[in-house]
């Protein structure tokens, strides 16, 4: 093992790690504001991988240039996910919580269920892409461009979150639903307009992840699954409703996956994310960054 490629691991690894944050950040933004985890987000990184892959099928738009459609559409898709069933379940008197568990976790069966319908089983690729195949070498390291591309749409999608939430006066009524979401009420603000808000935010944010992974990864009905797992690591070992903290978790999760692939056979690379998590729920149980 040379120090050459040690640091191309860890280069890939810090890439894969900001994308891991993307998916990540829409449920911990959703669980932040709600106090709700939503079991299908998964099933929504799907979703809009299959919407860059029949976008490039049927009109030929690459998808970096489809990235913001699917994210458009996918903010539309989340609110209405909201409006339609979660916003029932939350209205349950008794077990809500168990409610809105098995209500996303059934939402998460019934869109893979439908994909597999529609979609077909079979496991689907974008051929040609602008981005597909190409590598950028940087001090003698290679960096694919999927990748890094995907990572740059990571820090521009967190930095435009971070000013959306500090800086504009929708972002800050985010944060005091999220404080206290009866209180909110006394001023006027709408919670449920800012909860639809919030899920479309959230799935618009996972769809711009989506895009740019359907470049280089095969897109399939249960592809959400694998990444899902991740997301829910990087949440908690960021911190639950922590935006920050999966931007952060997101870049330890993938340094992490890169440094284990390193030491055992790749099939194992995920013991080393899952050590790590566990290590810290047992010193920091509400994750490095979280404040509950």
């Amino acid at each position: 093992m040379t120090v050459e490629t040690i640091v191309q691991s860890l280069a890939s690894g810090l890439l894969m790690g900001l994308l891991y944050g993307l998916i990540a950040v829409g449920l911990a933004l959703i669980f932040g504001l709600m106090d709700v985890t939503n079991f299908a987000h998964g099933e929504f990184l799907m979703i809009a991988m299959y919407a860059s892959f029949f976008l490039f099928t049927f009109f030929a738009i690459d998808p970096l240039l489809s990235a913001p459609l699917v994210a458009a559409a996918m903010f539309v898709f989340g609110a209405v996910i909201y409006l339609l069933v979660v916003r029932f379940a939350m209205r349950a008197k008794a077990n809500a919580g168990m409610v809105q568990i098995f209500t996303t976790f059934g939402l998460a069966i019934v869109m893979r269920g439908l994909a597999q319908l529609f979609f077909t089983p079979d496991y689907r690729s974008i051929p040609q892409s602008w981005l597909g195949g190409k590598t950028i070498s940087v001090a003698g390291i290679f960096l694919p461009e999927p990748q890094l591309v995907g990572a740059l749409v990571s820090i521009a999608a967190f930095a435009g979150l971070y000013f959306f939430i500090h800086r504009t006066d929708f972002g800050r009524a985010l944060e005091a639903t999220r404080e206290d979401p009866g209180a909110v009420a006394l001023v006027g603000i709408d919670k449920n307009r800012v909860f639809a808000f919030g899920w479309g935010l959230g799935a618009a944010l996972v769809g711009l992840a989506g895009a740019i992974m359907a470049v280089f990864f095969y897109i399939y009905p249960d592809v959400g699954a694998s990444f899902a797992l991740i997301a829910y690591v990087t949440v908690a070992l960021g911190g639950f409703g922590s935006v920050f903290g999966a931007f952060a978790g997101g870049i330890i999760v993938g340094l992490v996956e890169a440094v284990t692939a390193l030491m055992l056979p790749p099939s194992l690379k995920s013991v080393g994310i899952y050590a790590v998590y566990l290590l810290v729920v047992f010193i920091r149980p509400r994750g490095l960054f979280g404040s509950m």
